[in-house]
């Protein structure tokens, strides 16, 4: 039998579109993510497609971004934006709210929040 993938665990694209939804509602509406916010243009609407389509292949479902963009190379891709501590616990804070508001397992949240912030943590480029 085949274990299910994060992404079929968590409710396949249909989740993974409200968790980016969420993320981004709580970047563009609490006021303790007002630094990371200003790192994004106006319109997060780019930022959203982007973000649903690495987490989609990330999670295991399909490999969206990949296959419109190529490698992720995150870091690479996330360089010319100065990240700190402050802006990658503002990113963390963001993506735990959105992913309290996702039905999911107790091992698998944590075993997400886990990886996502070492995700962050190599994202830093900026020293303290």
């Amino acid at each position: 039998m085949q274990q299910k993938t994060p992404y079929e665990l968590i409710g396949g694209e249909k989740a993974v579109a409200s968790l980016v939804d969420r993320f981004y509602f709580f970047m563009d509406t609490m006021p303790e993510a007002a630094g990371i916010r200003a790192l994004h243009r106006e319109s997060l609407a780019e930022a959203r497609d982007k973000l649903f389509k690495y987490l989609s292949g990330w999670l295991g479902g399909p490999d969206l971004f990949v296959r419109e963009y190529g490698h992720p190379r995150l870091r690479a891709r996330h360089f010319p934006v100065a990240i700190g501590v402050a802006e990658r616990d503002q990113w963390l804070l963001c993506m735990a709210r959105a992913l309290d508001e996702i039905a999911m397992p107790t091992a698998l949240r944590r075993d997400l929040s886990q990886a996502l912030q070492q995700l962050a943590t190599h994202m830093i480029n900026q020293e303290s």
